[in-house]
């Protein structure tokens, strides 16, 4: 195994071990660690990258979640379709941005992202939450808005997911 080999091993631990444990994270973390630990030249080669990868460590994730019983599937569903769509938005967008302008604005994301975690939540939500017309709708729009934003940083997919779930269903973390 060469250092680059190792690297990337390690780095792939902490990945799957951030997702599993808080269900996000992954991609914030993939991509710096990529870039500049593991050495890949091109942003977009690593959004790349890190999109295959944390897909993995998540449907892993979402595996033993389902087997807890703790998924709330039509939730789910409308908000990961409405993700997808606005994915491929931003993927087709980010594409044609260059990879340094990536990294700056990637960077502005996650400053306003800590800040706004900082803030706190009040309340703990609904564990039982059932989809309604308005719950759909907010799910929709703001699913669209995480999709577009992580397709086109390749990132962002769990720290917008968690949050912004939560804010469109009113669910616990």
């Amino acid at each position: 195994m060469t250092p680059v080999d190792i690297l990337t091993l390690i780095s792939g631990v902490l990945v799957g071990f951030t997702l599993g444990v808080i269900g996000g994270g992954g991609s914030i973390l993939a991509l710096p660690l990529l870039l500049y630990v593991v050495g890949m030249k091109d942003p977009h080669v690593a959004i790349g990258t890190s999109a295959l990868a944390v897909a993995a460590n998540a449907f892993a994730n979402l595996v033993q979640h389902a087997r807890a019983g703790t998924v709330k599937w039509p939730c789910a569903l409308v908000f990961g379709a409405s993700g997808v769509i606005g994915a491929l938005i931003g993927s087709t967008l980010g594409k044609m941005v260059a990879g340094q302008h990536l990294l700056v604005l990637f960077a502005g994301v996650m400053i306003v992202v800590g800040v706004s975690m900082l803030r706190g939540k009040s309340g703990g939500g609904d564990p039982d939450v059932r989809i309604t017309r308005p719950i759909a709708v907010r799910l929709v729009v703001i699913g669209l808005l995480a999709g577009l934003l992580s397709g086109f940083f390749g990132i962002g997919g769990g720290f917008l997911i968690v949050p912004g779930i939560m804010l469109g269903s009113g669910m616990p973390i």
